[in-house]
């Protein structure tokens, strides 16, 4: 961990290489009146709107939407099953039909999903607007870097991980909320380093809006998740046979919580980041191709008891397009022996290129976590 000087809080960096982007964002979060002790960056950390993702920011009676991000509750569900890796043409049978049942992408389902949740709305208009098209969108990927991936174990098992979140009621959340927030800040003249980091006082009724429609989001980020699963082990149980879960468990990387941190009650907002409290368990993924971990936090205190929540970008989705070769990428997969569905250029921005070698990133936050479990790929698919 290195110590960055800032003007009002330092910075407690495990990044190897900070870039000046993510420097400058993490020194505006640092310089805000309500930011406490310090910020701390994970090594996966670079730029966001705002806030670094891989950022984490104790925050005093406030609560900043652009701090949490554009995709409330996002996050990962793994399951170890009690069947062995099967053979690559089971692989891609499985995988054919996971892309052929589940909607990846902006696709939706074509009919309504069930949830206990929509029948308790919290007060937030934005919900009740997407309230009628949510039912079509659970149960669904999503794009960008969000994943289905079927992976091994050191003993052969068979896992399954998928990296999902709250599809459009994050992102409405998110826009709605950080508007009214400039708006907030705006009118009652507070002072800020930068428009895209304005926040509510936590015990307005605009504070506790945003943190009611947050909490509802991570709830459906994490059914979402759970429904995902459902499908994936249906259809690898019509191909293979009857299976059996030995393990499971569900985190988000993008939310606030109120926690106590240096003897002082705070909102923790992780962007990009898991909790790592002393003894809880966590997911930690690579990039495509590369290996995942279950981790155990060590709950250290400079990092608000938090670790990275992946390899963390080195490109940009756009800058990935323009300087990888997708046959390159596409013969990297094919020689580890991982079935995949890299087919244009487009498919180059979640390449493993375009991101941090997740070797270097777990051996950066060793203070942080302790390896339990190391997960390498079979089949990928993405949104």
């Amino acid at each position: 961990m290195t110590i960055i000087e800032s003007p009002n809080l330092p910075i407690y960096s495990w990044v190897a290489e900070l870039d000046t982007q993510t420097l400058e964002q993490a020194r505006n979060l640092a310089s805000l009146t309500v930011a406490y002790h310090h910020v701390a960056l994970m090594p996966d950390a670079h730029v966001g709107f705002g806030m670094p993702i891989g950022g984490v920011a104790a925050i005093e009676n406030a609560i900043i939407p652009n701090a949490v991000g554009v995709d409330i509750g996002c996050g990962m569900r793994a399951v170890k099953t009690d069947r062995p890796v099967p053979e690559p043409d089971i692989l891609k049978k499985i995988v054919a039909r996971i892309r052929q049942r589940i909607p990846l992408g902006f696709e939706h389902r074509k009919e309504p999903r069930k949830w206990e949740g929509f029948s308790r709305l919290p007060a937030s208009p934005v919900i009740k607007e997407e309230r009628d098209a949510a039912p079509y969108q659970l149960g669904t990927l999503g794009g960008g870097n969000h994943f289905i991936e079927l992976q091994r174990d050191a003993e052969g098992f068979l896992w399954v991980m998928i990296h999902s979140g709250s599809r459009n009621f994050g992102l409405k959340i998110a826009e709605y909320y950080h508007r009214r927030a400039r708006q907030f800040c705006e009118e009652h003249a507070i002072s800020l380093p930068s428009r895209d980091l304005a926040y509510f006082p936590f015990e307005t009724r605009e504070g506790q809006e945003y943190f009611g429609a947050m909490q509802y989001a991570l709830e459906f980020a994490r059914e979402n998740r759970r429904q995902l699963m459902e499908e994936v082990l249906l259809i690898i149980q019509e191909i293979m046979g009857d299976l059996a879960i030995l393990d499971s468990l569900d985190i988000h990387h993008n939310y606030a919580a109120e926690e106590l941190h240096f003897g002082k009650p705070v909102l923790v907002h992780r962007k990009g980041a898991t909790a790592a409290r002393s003894g809880e368990r966590g997911i930690i993924p690579g990039s495509q191709g590369s290996a995942s971990y279950i981790v155990l936090g060590k709950g250290k205190a400079e990092s608000f008891q938090s670790s990275s929540h992946g390899a963390g970008r080195r490109m940009g989705r756009e800058q990935a397009r323009q300087r990888l070769n997708l046959e390159e990428e596409r013969q990297r997969l094919e020689r580890q022996g991982i079935v995949h569905s890299l087919r244009s250029q487009r498919d180059l921005d979640e390449a493993a290129g375009a991101y941090k070698d997740i070797n270097q990133v777990m051996e950066a936050q060793k203070d942080l976590v302790d390896i339990l479990v190391e997960l390498h790929p079979v089949a990928v698919v993405k949104g």
